[in-house]
């Protein structure tokens, strides 16, 4: 990751820990958009839950696409295909929801046309209990991402994913 990006990635963490909303944190989010002509993007991070109930990630905005919805990818017939999660993903207690590339993310359509590398976007992400964070996220198309293996939950005892 470009130095850059990692310290808006630090900021972002700490722009989205603010006391209102200690009991969720979010860290390594970035955007991917292709090109600066791509209609479509998708928004990576990490979702740890530190207080001590679950909530659930229910919905997202972001500043540069008409429509935001979180989204994960499905097997049909050997072919992977994207598809809207209803109903949001929980974030229990203690864990961190994973949104990754391959898996859980927030998908961006009708994005505006010129976001490119180095650009900030605002997002907006809505919990059930913690209501509304927004996060300045950066787009890094470059980022490599951690490997994760099953579905997108790592709980943080032990590092277990189911």
């Amino acid at each position: 990751m470009k130095l850059k990006s990692y310290l808006i990635a630090a900021a972002v963490s700490v722009t989205a820990a603010l006391p209102a909303f200690a009991d969720i944190e979010i860290e390594h989010a970035y955007v991917r958009v292709v090109s600066p002509v791509a209609k479509s993007g998708a928004a990576f991070m990490h979702i740890m839950n530190t207080g001590p109930e679950d909530d659930r990630l229910i919905g997202a905005t972001a500043s540069i696409a008409k429509v935001a919805e979180l989204h994960t990818h499905i097997m049909e017939d050997g072919i992977a295909k994207m598809r809207e999660v209803e109903g949001g993903r929980p974030v229990a207690a203690g864990d961190v929801l994973i949104l990754e590339r391959g898996g859980f993310h927030v998908m961006m359509m009708g994005v505006t046309p010129g976001v490119k590398e180095g650009d900030i976007i605002t997002m907006t992400l809505t919990f059930e209990k913690a209501g509304d964070i927004t996060i300045e996220v950066p787009v890094d198309n470059g980022e490599v991402e951690m490997p994760m293996h099953d579905n997108d939950v790592m709980h943080s005892e032990g590092m277990t994913h189911h």
